[in-house]
């Protein structure tokens, strides 16, 4: 028999991990992670020049200062898998004002996750950033490896209910506890690396950057996968302390 307190305390930490591991699972699949916020275009110029960003940006070759600028200029928004731009849905944008705007977005292939960053974007001649190179990565495989945590956590847990058997749930609450800190350290490598790239690219005048909500619902899962491995190892440690409890008082 399992006490009802450790019940509740079961239901609630996969209530919790349900969550966190939905919120996760929709932070790494969108592009809201950060925004830039740029001006309106004014001039034929800018026009012709932000056109000409935006076709490199979507079918020239991957190159991190020309998406970084792209992004600049037309309140582009950068997630772990997607970079997108905001442009007019028609050609003549520039001549009227109230021209319906869509989000147009390229993907990170695989082989671009781990293609090295440079000291001065662009330039490859200036020498491999390591630290921002191993920022961009940890930031790609840390959420991987959270997830993939609460999939074996969960077949743990899957297994341990067949067998009706408590006994795996202070590992299912360490499996917990190292995902929540895996997605932790996915976003201090995403606002690591963001902001060493704001330092070696200087953003153009009246550009603005800023968090966007799937980084918080990153941030948010964290927590709670934490409280779920809480509750599990508190469940853990208290029902095995009352069955050496019952044990020994039977034998005595």
């Amino acid at each position: 028999m399992v006490d009802n307190r450790y019940a509740t305390a079961l239901v609630i930490s996969c209530v919790l991990s349900v969550l966190a591991t939905v919120y996760l699972s929709v932070a790494v699949g969108t592009q809201h992670w950060y925004q830039y916020s740029s001006p309106a275009v004014r001039g034929e110029a800018n026009v012709s020049e932000l056109r000409s960003l935006y076709e490199e940006f979507m079918d020239g070759e991957f190159d991190e200062k020309t998406y970084s600028d792209t992004l600049f200029r037309l309140n582009g928004t950068v997630g772990l898998w997607w970079r997108c731009v905001t442009v007019p849905e028609n050609a003549v944008w520039h001549r009227d004002p109230d021209t319906k705007m869509a989000l147009e977005c390229r993907s990170f292939s695989l082989p671009q996750q781990f293609t090295p960053k440079y000291k001065e974007p662009g330039n490859h001649n200036s020498g491999e950033d390591m630290l921002r190179t191993y920022l961009w990565r940890s930031q790609f495989l840390l959420p991987l490896v959270s997830l993939g945590l609460v999939v074996l956590a969960g077949l743990t847990g899957f297994c341990a209910c067949l067998c009706r058997s408590l006994a795996p749930t202070l590992g299912i609450g360490v499996l917990h506890l190292l995902a929540g800190l895996c997605t932790l350290a996915t976003v201090c490598c995403y606002l690591a690396g963001t902001d060493l790239l704001h330092r070696v690219s200087v953003l153009p005048d009246k550009v603005d950057g800023s968090l966007g909500w799937s980084l918080y619902l990153a941030l948010i899962s964290s927590p709670l996968h934490m409280m779920a491995a809480a509750l599990l190892v508190w469940a853990a440690r208290s029902h095995s302390q009352n069955y050496y409890r019952m044990t020994a008082y039977r034998v005595a």
